[in-house]
């Protein structure tokens, strides 16, 4: 019973990290004064002092970090350097 119990723990976590792939995350970088596109959770810690999401696609999250009052305005400029990086 025990090795079932642990199997299905497994699977479940398993498949819940398989379902975050593909997502995005507008997180709050005090360090550097932006607002990021980020693939993974963020963690709420240090330099990150909000994140919001999941966003099912880029563009969702980069209209969504158009829309948040606390993130800057980003340049033409610094957008292309982003979608070069990814």
């Amino acid at each position: 019973m025990k090795r079932l119990i642990l199997a299905g723990t497994l699977l479940l976590a398993s498949g819940t990290m398989s379902l975050a792939d593909g997502l995005f995350w507008v997180v709050g970088n005090r360090a550097t004064g932006r607002c990021n596109i980020v693939t993974s959770n963020p963690v709420i810690i240090g330099d990150i002092w909000f994140g919001d999401g999941p966003y099912k696609s880029k563009d969702d999250a980069k209209l969504a970090r158009s829309n948040i009052r606390a993130c800057p305005a980003v340049t033409p400029d610094e957008e292309k350097d982003e979608d070069s990086t990814n």
